[in-house]
């Protein structure tokens, strides 16, 4: 997919280099036979599942909070050091920003030849992310909307401390809304280079608006989106020590942990966090099905002919009439899609609760357990979107030479072919296959290390995993249907 597609252009660009950006991430244009039936994937994947669950109820012990588990205040970064690497990372993110801006403002509209589109979807928005997992949180201290929020607070005397103090009830609800608004851009907003810039520069003015109504350590703490999805992702790397932060002789030892372990770290006290890490999952999951046959045979198959006669007596009318409520009816699944997904987690806790007779409410049991659902949302992430790096990431080193489009040759290699890298259909569902159970078995092993610290005693612990397990799996089989699923023509 061209990252939630980014034009009608970018889509049929990628059917002609044969690796569709808008399906090869989750299915593939070319016909495509899986080679064994679907089911034997989804038993394979659920057998799987169950012995990861038995090796971690026989074989994980209670994790030592001292360890690499300490709950506390969130360990993002708000106010970084001084640093050299710190400020001279502010100002290439900062001249990143605003050439993405200017190239689309100012450059051709060509979504092939205009740096910001490449550099954005496929360098920003994937290629970040996955370098965070791995190595940390490198993005906070250098957070281009931070720096420039710095460099108004410069401005302006002295530090954004707000106009009224950031309400605590609305949590994360500002990030969840603008990280919404992202999303449907991405899906539905048929951007350009210049309506990219548009986005960038609007976001760009909310957040110094956020910071200065709110404060600036409130506002990258809830509203800046980007900062709170990487943040989530950085918690799953080895690197225990948060980037921009000098190590003390007493926190040297935490410098490396276990990966994935950091998201125990995380303290999630807000519901409008949970409801954040599940549209990460149901937002990318919804990507993959909102455009495939059976999705969109659901409405014009199924819902079209009932209230087409309604709509109007011309068969013309009913059509475009149809289409605009199409469009509404997609628009409102995706809005919904994290409260669904919400109902059904919650429905597990519930289960949990009765089962171990829990003193602690549904609602805490929802916010202990909401992070071991990070590594799944992550490799949804990866599984839809990483052909994007091999068939369009390495015209960034074409693009970097002629930013704007205007023939340009700065570096020397405008003209340097870069032939777009083929991969093998049935080896990409592979891939896919392996990177979805894998996700799925460390949420597992997570849930369960949570499960220790809130039982104690194994037994107990593996068998209030149980409803988790059955989650997992369902999970596990829905990401895989919808990687199966073949998309509708257009």
């Amino acid at each position: 997919m061209s990252l939630r597609s980014w034009s009608a252009t970018a889509a049929a660009f990628a059917v002609l280099i044969a690796l569709p950006l808008d399906t090869a991430a989750h299915v593939f244009a070319q016909p495509y036979t899986l080679p064994v039936p679907f089911s034997v994937y989804a038993y394979a994947a659920s057998a799987a599942l169950l012995v990861s669950f038995l090796v971690a109820g026989l074989f994980v012990a209670a994790p030592k909070l001292g360890a690499f588990a300490r709950p506390g205040p969130p360990r993002h970064i708000v106010d970084a050091d001084s640093s050299w690497w710190t400020h001279i990372g502010r100002v290439v993110s900062v001249a990143l920003l605003l050439l993405c801006i200017g190239t689309g403002f100012a450059g051709n509209q060509n979504v092939f030849a205009n740096f910001n589109m490449t550099f954005f979807w496929i360098g920003f928005v994937l290629a970040v992310p996955y370098a965070v997992a791995i190595v940390g949180d490198f993005y906070a201290p250098v957070n281009p909307w931070r720096a420039i929020v710095q460099l108004a607070e410069n401005a302006a005397g002295g530090p954004f401390v707000g106009l009224v103090r950031y309400p605590q009830r609305l949590g994360y609800v500002p990030g969840l809304l603008l990280y919404m608004a992202f999303i449907w851009l991405e899906l539905f907003g048929q951007l350009l280079p210049r309506g990219l810039s548009a986005a960038l520069a609007v976001y760009t003015i909310i957040n110094l608006v956020g910071a200065y109504v709110v404060g600036t350590k409130a506002w990258f703490e809830f509203g800046e989106f980007f900062g709170i999805f990487l943040r989530l992702m950085g918690a799953m790397s080895m690197r225990a020590r948060p980037w921009g932060h000098s190590a003390s002789a007493g926190d040297a030892r935490f410098a490396w942990r276990p990966p994935f372990v950091g998201l125990l770290e995380v303290p999630v006290r807000d519901l409008s966090l949970v409801l954040f890490i599940l549209f990460m999952l149901s937002s990318t999951a919804f990507d993959g099905l909102h455009s495939t046959l059976p999705w969109v045979s659901l409405f014009w198959k199924n819902l079209y002919p009932g209230i087409a006669p309604w709509l109007s007596d011309t068969p013309a009318m009913q059509f475009k009439l149809s289409t605009q409520i199409y469009y509404g009816w997609q628009w409102l699944a995706l809005l919904a899609s994290p409260f669904v997904y919400l109902l059904v987690y919650a429905a597990a806790m519930v289960v949990v609760r009765r089962l171990m007779r829990a003193q602690l409410t549904v609602r805490e049991l929802v916010l202990r357990f909401a992070t071991s659902l990070v590594p799944i949302a992550f490799v949804y992430h990866l599984t839809h979107y990483y052909t994007l790096l091999f068939s369009q990431g390495g015209q960034i080193v074409r693009l970097v030479s002629d930013p704007f489009g205007f023939g340009w040759n700065l570096f020397g290699t405008a003209r340097q072919a870069i032939a777009p890298l083929m991969l093998d259909v049935g080896n990409i569902w592979l891939t896919q296959v392996a990177l979805i159970l894998a996700g799925h078995i460390v949420g597992v092993y997570l849930a369960h290390l949570e499960a220790l610290r809130l039982f104690t005693q194994p037994r107990r612990a593996a068998m209030s995993q149980l409803p988790m397990l059955l989650l997992m799996v369902a999970f596990t089989n829905l990401g895989l249907w919808i990687l199966s699923l073949p998309i509708a023509a257009s």
